[in-house]
């Protein structure tokens, strides 16, 4: 889907918002799930990538039930829609403030309230009711073997490009037994990953919440992972401070994000994307520690 669609877009917009004007549309870009634009510098329209039309129009049709869901669960700002369209694949919504965490530089890439605000922010969504939620997302609960039987394959498709000083660390610990998985499922983010994370430029403290195109029933270690794998061990245990978790559920936690990095390197490698390649590479020090 690209720039010829936007005289759709403008057809739809137009006739859903009671006569809105587009006069500006710039691609966002296009991930596995998602294709997004931003319109007049004000909203963000993310096209679902599935391409069934009726599978596409459920995807956007539960999201935006989720967002609106979303406003008694989270601390923090998330995407609240101004219009979802399943027939036409989209949704729409404000664009939120900040940045992406994941395009500011290490280090001080947070600032100094961030992990408390994210122990804050994941205390309350893991504590959502998985009742009230269990029919918009989906249950994710596979043994932890499989994460890092698809770690180790990933290994092996990036491995030259991983610094030769990380790689017997690495594949040490990907020979290690798996942790032990003594958890209670919980309604979760399970894609937050720095891509997700909007921060303040100037101060680094976290203003929104995006993308929860993959939030489901899960181990709550998961969300802890990718915040590990993205913004190192200091964080991550200031927040499970914060939040009271256990030392299993920081084993989990760097086991995620352990086998997490190598599929953010791969993707970056063959979509050109090179800052998933880049940040990934560069976690890869705390990550697997001689």
């Amino acid at each position: 889907m690209g720039i010829e669609m936007h005289a759709d877009l403008e057809a739809v917009l137009a006739r859903e918002l009671a006569g809105y004007t587009v006069r500006s549309v710039k691609p966002l870009g296009a991930g596995v799930d998602n294709i997004a634009y931003e319109v007049n510098d004000e909203l963000i329209v993310r096209f679902a990538a599935e391409p069934d039309h009726e599978r596409r129009a459920e995807i956007v049709r539960r999201e935006a039930q989720l967002l609106d869901a979303l406003g008694e669960f989270s601390s923090l700002p998330v995407p609240e829609p101004v219009l979802a369209s399943p027939d036409d694949g989209f949704l729409a919504y404000h664009k939120l403030p900040g940045v992406p965490l994941a395009s500011l530089p290490e280090p001080q890439r947070v600032g100094p309230r961030f992990a408390a605000t994210m122990a804050e922010f994941l205390t309350r969504l893991h504590s959502a009711p998985v009742s009230q939620l269990r029919n918009l997302v989906d249950v994710a609960l596979e043994p932890l073997e499989h994460w890092l039987g698809y770690a180790r394959s990933d290994y092996l498709n990036v491995v030259g490009s991983i610094p030769p000083a990380v790689r017997k660390p690495i594949e040490s610990l990907l020979a290690a037994p798996v942790p032990e998985a003594n958890f209670a499922p919980a309604f979760c983010h399970n894609d937050l990953g720095a891509e997700h994370v909007l921060v303040d430029s100037d101060s680094r403290e976290c203003t929104g919440i995006l993308d929860w195109t993959d939030a489901a029933i899960s181990d709550p270690a998961r969300d802890f992972g990718r915040l590990y794998r993205d913004c190192g061990p200091t964080v991550v245990d200031a927040a499970l401070a914060g939040y009271g978790g256990g030392p299993d559920l920081r084993e989990r936690a760097i086991f995620y994000g352990r086998c997490a990095v190598f599929e953010d390197i791969a993707h970056g490698l063959e979509t050109g994307k090179r800052m998933y390649a880049r940040n990934a590479i560069a976690a890869l020090g705390w990550l697997f520690p001689a």
